[in-house]
């Protein structure tokens, strides 16, 4: 791998980084050693490098804020690509937004109400980025992503650039084709939201950020929801009616403030966390025939 990794700087695809640790790259605050992560700063450097991986077979992985991931506790050895660079946003008319993958969600939410643009609110406490957003059709507050997208240019498998209106995503419950269709990539998205009232919009974001604050642990490193919540029923209530709130592992807990929450209080591992996670899921399933969808990604496990 090391000689890979020499041959990758040699490419020019940007910023390389070598032995890091996976506590710093998801929001678990847990995980191996990365191997390599690259940083590429524009297209042509992202299909370069994909191109040299594709052509040695090795493997990669797209990363963003690490906000919905669970690593394992062993080294990471395949390749990690940060768009963190593709970080440019345009306002490109008086309700469109042109935003790079790599922006903070939480960043182009405050950015838009500033603006007096209304329907990314539900976004401000999302600790993802924007590409990480549009794979996951991430949304909290009966809204989402499939709300307010206009179009998405992604880099596709054999490494061309395409857009897709918002249909051609089928954006669904937390759920997009970019989940279905392995190796297209997001690059840049165009919003289209609606002209508000600026101190209306910052309240409405100041009021879920206090309600969120008094519901939800995040005084400690979690992945936000562990679960989807079933039909007609709440995934944290069915936890807690188990039973199993509080419940802890290592230095991992279901949250005692809200079950549907897992939080490294005291420097788990992955192990730790991913054990409550499927604690609770069997549980669930036992007692109730439940059986819950779990939000987290896992990766890098046997």
């Amino acid at each position: 791998m090391d000689e890979i990794i020499e041959e990758i700087r040699l490419l020019d695809v940007g910023k390389i980084e070598t032995n890091v640790s996976l506590k710093k790259y998801t929001t678990y605050c847990c995980g191996g050693m990365a191997k390599c992560i690259v940083y590429p700063k524009n297209t042509r450097q992202l299909t370069t490098l994909l191109s040299f991986l594709q052509e040695r077979r090795i493997n990669y992985k797209i990363l963003g804020n690490g906000s919905n991931l669970l690593f394992s506790d062993n080294d990471y050895n395949d390749i990690l690509i940060r768009l963190n660079e593709f970080d440019k946003i345009k306002f490109i008319s008086k309700r469109k937004i042109r935003v790079g993958a790599g922006v903070s969600l939480i960043k182009l939410s405050l950015l838009s109400a500033k603006k007096g643009l209304t329907g990314l609110e539900f976004a401000a406490g999302i600790p993802g980025t924007v590409g990480g957003a549009i794979y996951m059709n991430a949304g909290a507050y009966k809204s989402d992503m499939g709300y307010v997208v206009e179009s998405v240019k992604v880099l596709t498998p054999d490494r061309k650039v395409v857009t897709f209106v918002n249909k051609e995503m089928r954006f669904h419950y937390r759920s997009s084709f970019l989940q279905t269709h392995p190796g297209y990539i997001c690059l840049e998205v165009v919003f289209h939201l609606k002209p508000g009232k600026k101190e209306a919009i910052e309240e409405v974001i100041r009021d879920r950020r206090k309600r969120r604050l008094e519901t939800q642990p995040l005084e400690y490193p979690s992945a936000g929801s562990v679960f989807r919540n079933p039909p007609d029923n709440f995934a944290g209530k069915l936890i807690e009616d188990a039973g199993l709130k509080g419940m802890k592992k290592g230095g991992a807990m279901v949250s005692d403030k809200h079950a549907n929450f897992i939080v490294n209080y005291k420097d788990a591992k992955s192990s730790d966390i991913k054990y409550l996670i499927d604690t609770c899921h069997d549980k669930v399933l036992e007692k109730y025939g439940i059986d819950m969808k779990i939000e987290q990604e896992f990766v890098n496990w046997e």
